[in-house]
């Protein structure tokens, strides 16, 4: 009896110890930490709001944020940071450009500073990528995630499918795509020789027919149950990682948390059974297609031979998984980030009809009225200073994050292990200090002589990010807005509707809220 009474005391004891630990863990993980953070930084100059118990500043960015999609913008100013980032426009408003916004208890450091963003762009291994909320690994699988010997490998065997001349063979996959939406276009405005159309869902719709074709070799209407799904999925996530992240939340079987697993599984589902079919036929003998996914599953079957060969130590190439997920990203990212370039660029030659003139003059004069080829491609200036310039004004992401690995310092500054800082990029897209007083202005001519020039050597254009890690699919977004601006401009003149509302808006990529109403005169 004494010794049951003995053991009942002990396991009494443990059970206040574990539950004191965990007590302290929470307390100082919710109020300790970050106020010590917060005055570090604050020592440093870097300030922001006080923190707020456990939410920090998700509250505001939540009410600031509704509110602005709420009321568009009166008339079209390319001076749109308050409409699209309200917390972070105050914030800065109030601090300056180095600031503190509070992720619940954790701190984001925005710095604006070239030589820092240049310094955390190459030190890959210190500044690693963050892990805000384990939702994002899932909305972004793949070699965007990864990190160390594990990103070197993917990436290693993804570089090969991106590489210029394999860009070349997807081009007719390009022309085709572009072509559909063209002729939609041209029995759309038959009748009157003009009309309006809102040309930002066939511009979705064209770049999911590209990344289907490029990268699958399957047309849209096959991949759009994906598109559909993966579209559903950034909606849960957004409306997830907008409320504060406690660890194991997304396990508890929620309404939310079921459909974004359910969607997950779907898309999961659909593209091993593209992926299976496609190892079917290689395995009875079929070369592999000249598509981003034969390039990679090719590339991946000579790491592993070229491993198991060498009889060296670790995984060889890809498992069936890591492929999905590198195929899930190239659909959202290759998708998302081309649309929305496409959609800028039309808006803004609809405004800056001068512009539009000096393009399709260099278009004419390229191509004629013949297929736009890739080497004509690669040799058009002005559409590529245009295309530079709408992407320094509209980037499709507009802040990029970074996590610090372990204590260091960062330039002069302290930094932390755990913290996490960012890079807002339409922010120093912007900077005065870096692009002159016409800074909010759109004039392609600054990039006459180069990203370089443009930029007076600072690291201050990165819309693909930049580094190491700078966007894989940056040479296919820019080859596929090339072909699909030129043959545009080939076809129809195009202006402004006066019912175009211009209402720029975040759902993880830039987009019109309110769609992109043109007036095409068929030529």
């Amino acid at each position: 009896m004494v010794a049951s009474t003995e053991m009942m005391s002990i396991l009494v004891s443990l059970i206040c110890v574990v539950i004191v630990t965990g007590f302290i863990r929470v307390v100082d993980w919710i109020w300790l930490r970050p106020k010590k953070l917060q005055k570090m930084l604050n020592q440093q100059g870097i300030y922001g709001n006080s923190y707020r118990f456990l939410f920090g500043d998700l509250k505001d960015f939540s009410l600031l944020r509704n509110q602005a999609l709420k009321t568009p913008m009166t008339h079209f100013s390319d001076d749109y940071f308050r409409r699209v980032e309200p917390l972070r426009h105050q914030i800065l408003s109030k601090y300056g450009k180095d600031y503190i916004v509070w992720l619940g208890p954790i701190p984001m450091i925005h710095i604006s500073k070239p030589e820092l963003i240049r310094e955390a762009f190459i030190k890959t291994n210190e500044f690693t990528k963050p892990k805000v909320n384990p939702v994002f690994d899932k909305l972004f699988p793949g070699v965007v995630s990864y990190e160390g010997e594990k990103w070197a490998k993917h990436r290693k065997i993804i570089n090969p499918a991106f590489h210029m001349e394999k860009l070349k063979l997807m081009l007719p996959a390009f022309y085709e795509s572009c072509a559909e939406i063209i002729n939609k276009w041209e029995i759309e405005v038959a009748e009157m020789g003009s009309g309006e159309l809102n040309v930002w869902p066939d511009l979705m719709k064209l770049s999911a027919d590209v990344i289907s074709r490029a990268a699958f070799g399957s047309n849209y209407e096959e991949g759009r149950q994906i598109f559909e799904l993966l579209k559903e999925q950034t909606n849960l996530a957004l409306a997830i990682v907008q409320s504060v992240y406690i660890p194991g939340y997304r396990f508890l079987p929620t309404a939310r948390n079921r459909r974004f697993k359910e969607v997950e599984n779907q898309i999961h589902n659909l593209l091993h059974k593209i992926i299976k079919k496609r190892k079917k036929d290689i395995d009875v003998g079929e070369s592999p297609k000249a598509d981003l996914l034969g390039l990679l599953m090719d590339s991946n079957a000579k790491e592993i031979q070229q491993g198991v060969g060498s009889k060296a130590n670790g995984n060889f190439g890809m498992s069936l998984d890591e492929v999905i997920d590198e195929c899930k990203l190239f659909y959202l990212a290759g998708q998302e980030t081309t649309s929305t370039l496409l959609v800028w660029t039309l808006l803004m030659l609809s405004k800056h009809r001068d512009w539009q003139v000096r393009a399709r003059e260099e278009v004419i004069q390229t191509f004629g009225s013949s297929v736009p080829d890739f080497e004509g491609l690669s040799h058009l200036k002005t559409v590529t200073m245009i295309l530079y310039e709408v992407l320094r004004l509209y980037p499709p992401v507009m802040q990029l994050s970074r996590r610090v690995k372990q204590d260091t310092n960062l330039g002069a500054l302290s930094l932390p292990s755990g913290a996490l800082f960012s890079f807002s990029v339409i922010s120093i897209h912007r900077d005065m200090e870096i692009w002159g007083n016409d800074a909010h202005e759109f004039k392609p001519e600054r990039f006459a002589e180069g990203i370089s020039k443009a930029t007076k050597g600072n690291n201050s254009f990165f819309p693909f990010g930049w580094g190491p890690r700078i966007c894989l699919g940056e040479k296919f977004a820019l080859a596929e807005a090339k072909m699909a601006i030129s043959m545009i401009l080939q076809r129809f003149s195009f202006e402004l509707s006066p019912s175009y509302v211009h209402a720029p808006m975040t759902v993880m990529f830039l987009q019109p809220q309110h769609g992109a109403q043109l007036i095409l005169q068929k030529l």
